[in-house]
């Protein structure tokens, strides 16, 4: 297990604050909750008959920060999270991935997110063609789409091996 620290947001702070602290409390709870799983573990698929595992929601969350903040928001030109036989990342895991590696991928794309929003101001509106979203919106967001997959998380962690809780 890996020292993994949250920072619960501040009840009384600024709207970048609240939001930026709120995000990155939920992207150290993703860690949390597949840290310590075996290979097998991440990757198996506890709740039947669905096929997600940890290790895809992990995967899926690294797109969705890369698509919205990387692609969307800040016009960046990085490889798309997603293949054209799977376009909306639908949790799919490859065969190469491992959980270390998936962890230090996620971990990477959070902190490229989290340039990309101290950098910018919440009411800028997005970059790439066609999108007119600002800031404030993406980051809300993504406290939305994280906070829904830690619920999945959640439930696949206690499935898997009894842990419950943070």
């Amino acid at each position: 297990m890996s020292e993994i620290t949250r920072v619960r947001p501040p009840e009384d702070a600024d709207e970048r604050s609240t939001l930026t602290v709120l995000l990155d409390y939920l992207r150290a709870t993703v860690e949390l909750k597949v840290d310590g799983l075996t290979h097998e573990q991440a990757f198996a698929r506890p709740v039947q008959p669905s096929a997600l595992t940890p290790a895809g929601v992990v995967k899926h969350l690294t797109g969705v920060e890369r698509f919205w903040f990387a692609i969307d928001f800040a016009g960046l030109d990085v490889e798309w999270p997603w293949t054209e036989e799977d376009p909306h990342g639908c949790f799919r895991i490859d065969p190469e991935d491992t959980v270390d590696g998936l962890l230090a991928s996620y971990r990477a794309e959070c902190a490229r997110s989290r340039q990309i929003t101290a950098a910018a101001s919440l009411d800028e509106r997005a970059r790439s063609d066609g999108m007119t979203f600002t800031l404030r919106y993406a980051v809300a967001h993504l406290i939305e789409e994280t906070a829904r997959h830690l619920g999945h998380l959640d439930l696949l962690r206690e499935s898997t091996d009894g842990q419950v809780g943070e």
